[in-house]
């Protein structure tokens, strides 16, 4: 029987193993070389209470990935911001400086995991583009015509990132934001009611 995610015990059981993993890997350990047994015994708990929470350690890295990038987002994005130039700008922003900041953590060894943390954050951001769509429309808007502008914006916000991410960077990070905020705003005119604001925020 899976732990149930709202359950404080089980919120402070995942922070154990959050913790122990980012000690691991501040150690120099790539994420290929940390095993689930690495990371219970820097833990204190048990594999058994380990596999009670994750199926496996795929599982564990697309939460740990989540979570990371939640963070980020909670701390900059409040929950009543709506789809604007700023908050868009925002949103853009993070992604590339946490796909950035991850990027040190990546050896060649680690390259099976990197579709599973594409997909994980791309999630994220489809999440976030959705409900801003949603509550722009007030709920007029059909659900796919919504879900399919989320999915089209928020491959093309991380794709930019991630390819921005690997490269040699000679670019600096905050003209190429502005060029994805800048393609994202003409794909919202063209495919909604998006208004883009003059305003320099």
């Amino acid at each position: 029987m899976k732990a149930n995610p709202n359950d404080p015990r089980v919120k402070r059981t995942h922070q154990l193993f959050m913790q122990a993993f980012m000690e691991l890997l501040e150690q120099k350990k790539n994420i290929y070389s940390i095993s689930v047994q690495d990371i219970t015994t820097r833990a204190t708990v048990n594999r058994s209470t380990f596999y009670a929470h994750f199926e496996d350690k795929y599982a564990f890295l697309e939460y740990w990935m989540r979570e990371k990038f939640q963070k980020i987002i909670q701390q900059r994005l409040p929950e009543d911001l709506v789809l604007n130039r700023s908050s868009l700008r925002t949103l853009i922003q993070a992604v590339f400086d946490f796909l950035i900041r991850f990027r040190q953590y990546m050896t060649p060894g680690d390259k099976e995991f990197e579709p599973m943390f594409e997909t994980a954050m791309q999630k994220e951001v489809y999440q976030i583009l959705l409900k801003w769509l949603t509550e722009r429309s007030g709920g007029a808007a059909l659900p796919e015509r919504a879900e399919t502008i989320a999915n089209f914006l928020s491959w093309g916000i991380f794709g930019s990132a991630m390819q921005y991410s690997r490269s040699s960077q000679d670019l600096k990070a905050d003209r190429m934001v502005e060029s994805v905020l800048e393609v994202a705003e003409i794909s919202l005119v063209a495919i909604c009611d998006y208004k883009p604001s003059n305003a320099s925020d």
